[in-house]
């Protein structure tokens, strides 16, 4: 791909923790890129790197080594002004949806913080743009003056995702974004991700445990194994016919996905 379709570049990143000989290494030598309008599914069992990728990609935690490039610029080498401006163009989405939200907020307040932080609309344009996220993630402007608390697994997701697109960002980064729900919640989560996708033109990094879950959302897999990155390939033929006996594991673990 030309470095014009290729939106995210992550290279050999690296993450031990500790030194010596007592040092753990959770994330070894992993490499990988997002294209434009893509989803690539990183995919992997518990404890096989695939959160602390994501917060390295994001700078939300520091790499011991490796490089992130995102639309061209050096992420893990950019200034405090120009990550600001960089974290407008990609947000996450976290696994816990009551731990994401804080609990003494009202949705108005959580909704506006993005706005308010980064000075992108006037204070009297931002309640009728929190009513619009609202609607774009299927609930209705009454949710604004209630809590988290009030509100079920599957709501509280779609306000976390309703704060993640509200600068719209180009790269929305998904942390096991449904593993926290039920089936059927889920399942609705999912197909809302799809659609939003297709309307904002969003590219995502969607992480899970879940092999037909990530087959059924993603262009692309990466498939991680104590924090390496074992296989990659286009989605349907990765899953149809795995290299790596990992995977094949992976595959063979999880039930089929029930979208509907």
């Amino acid at each position: 791909m030309s470095a014009a379709t290729t939106l995210v570049e992550v290279n050999r990143l690296t993450k031990r923790y500790g030194e010596g000989l007592t040092a753990t290494t959770v994330v070894d030598d992993v490499s990988f890129r997002i294209d434009r309008g893509e989803t690539l599914g990183l995919v992997g069992e518990s404890g096989s790197g695939k959160s602390t990728v994501a917060r390295m990609l994001l700078r939300l935690i520091e790499p011991t080594s490796g490089s992130v490039h995102f639309d061209g610029v050096d992420l893990l080498h950019a200034n405090h002004a120009t990550l600001c401006q960089m974290r407008r163009r990609m947000q996450i989405v976290f696994q816990d949806p009551y731990a994401a939200l804080n609990p003494r907020m009202r949705i108005r307040k959580i909704l506006a913080e993005p706005f308010e932080i980064h000075g992108t609309l006037q204070r009297k344009e931002i309640p009728a743009q929190a009513a619009e996220l609202l609607r774009l993630v299927g609930l209705d402007g009454s949710a604004l003056e209630r809590y988290p608390h009030e509100f079920s697994g599957g709501q509280r997701q779609r306000i976390n995702i309703a704060r993640a697109i509200a600068l719209h960002p180009e790269l929305l980064v998904l942390d096991e974004p449904v593993s926290a729900l039920d089936v059927s919640t889920g399942a609705q989560i999912i197909n809302l991700l799809r659609d939003l996708q297709r309307t904002h033109g969003l590219t995502l990094l969607f992480i899970s445990h879940s092999m037909p879950l990530v087959r059924y959302l993603s262009t692309r897999i990466a498939v991680m194994q104590r924090g390496r990155l074992v296989e990659t390939g286009e989605a349907v033929a990765l899953c149809e016919n795995p290299r790596e006996a990992y995977t094949r594991q992976l595959i063979a673990a999880t039930p089929e996905l029930v979208t509907s």
